[in-house]
């Protein structure tokens, strides 16, 4: 059984969780990473970003079997690297392989035929077997692996300990040391080649996008017509059963959903018409959104409007990609004065002032923190957690 694990870009949200958990089975974990401040952070017991019961394990294992480090080089002297570069889509909303292929020919120096090579974050169907030819390539040979991560950020701890691990490899003893390693954290190991592995990743993010811009497509038409959405919503799902899964409207954004939507369609010649419908919904709601609150207030044009809530999830302090901030824009585009808060989110304005000054208010997420408020001036739930 190997011992020795780094994993590249292993400060983020992907790799600390693979790495605590791992540290938590007493393997020695290092986590490699260009981020100097969440480096230090990590290497003092903190964590650079909000995950349930990651930071008691942190400070369980951090100098003692798990250390975070900026050295490269330290990735000579492992049995497997990891590697967590995920693949982007670019201004076209093409896939940017060339960003992962780049990554991993910089390590190239430090790697060795031996070492277990496994590629975690979501990437491009077909990148393992370009991978493969440029590891054999530099190496000789290899031993490489595609075993996804599966887990919702924030709540990755629980999760990865739980839920099956799909692995996936280029060759049969690649796959036997992935799966023996995996199957150390993982409940249950579900064998796939690389290409559907790739796939069912991208499959997984593409159907959830989807389910939100059905929600929110029928948030717009039935609140278009002044109909409250959610008393409808609860009626169809009372007690029946095939509604029972029925997701609520929501601004669905995010570094995963949007993009491996588009990738899938990329992979599909751009035919993916139900992924694309989906982008138009999805993106398309905060423009609604800002409509349905001019429509209650008249013109924004120097009103104070707040937007509560920049992360793109609740209770989550993470706003990447979030489409808070797309609200913002189409807020300034009418002229308002545009106020921003989020108890999880540093800079932004204290909840108490927020809610004083504000004189509109669109809800960007629903935290716990707000979903007992009730402003008194007017608003837009998308989320529907306050009264209509």
């Amino acid at each position: 059984m190997t011992k020795r694990i780094c994993i590249i870009g292993g400060c983020g949200h992907v790799g600390i969780p693979l790495g605590l958990a791992f540290a938590s089975r007493g393997f020695t974990v290092t986590l490699i990473d260009c981020n100097e401040e969440s480096v230090n952070r990590i290497s003092t017991g903190k964590l650079p970003f909000k995950e349930e019961h990651a930071e008691e394990l942190l400070q369980a294992h951090i100098g003692k079997n798990l250390s975070a480090t900026t050295d490269t080089s330290v990735a000579a002297d492992q049995d497997v690297v990891v590697f967590v570069t995920g693949t982007p889509v670019d201004e076209h909303l093409n896939p940017r392989v060339a960003d992962v292929l780049k990554v991993i020919a910089s390590y190239l120096a430090y790697l060795s035929k031996d070492q277990l090579v496994i590629l975690r974050s979501t990437i491009f169907p077909g990148v393992s077997q370009i991978v493969e030819n440029l590891l054999t390539q530099a190496l000789g040979s290899c031993k490489l692996a595609f075993c996804p991560e599966r887990i919702v950020q924030g709540k990755g701890i629980d999760e990865i300990f739980n839920l099956p691990q799909i692995v996936s490899a280029t060759s049969v003893h690649a796959e036997r040391e992935a799966a023996d390693l995996f199957s150390t954290i993982a409940k249950k190991i579900i064998h796939l080649s690389t290409t559907e592995a790739e796939l069912a990743k991208l499959m997984t993010n593409s159907w959830r996008y989807l389910e939100f811009s059905i929600a929110n497509q029928f948030y717009m038409i039935v609140e278009k017509q002044g109909l409250d959405f959610y008393k409808i919503l609860n009626a169809m799902k009372d007690d029946y059963p095939r509604a029972k899964h029925f997701a609520s409207a929501g601004l669905a954004a995010g570094p995963c959903l949007f993009k491996d939507t588009m990738q899938l369609s990329a992979f599909h010649s751009n035919e993916f018409f139900l992924g694309h419908s989906a982008m138009l919904v999805n993106e398309g709601l905060p423009n609604f959104l800002v409509e349905q609150l001019e429509k209650r207030m008249g013109s924004l044009k120097g009103r104070k409007i707040g937007i509560l809530g920049l992360a793109f999830k609740p209770d989550n302090d993470d706003i990447r990609e979030s489409l808070s901030f797309k609200v913002k824009k189409l807020l300034e585009l009418r002229m308002a004065a545009v106020l921003l808060s989020d108890v999880y989110v540093a800079g932004s304005l204290p909840l108490e002032r927020f809610m004083g000054e504000a004189e509109g208010i669109i809800l960007g997420v629903p935290h716990q923190e707000y979903r007992s408020l009730l402003p008194s001036c007017p608003y837009v739930d998308c989320w529907g957690v306050w009264p209509r």
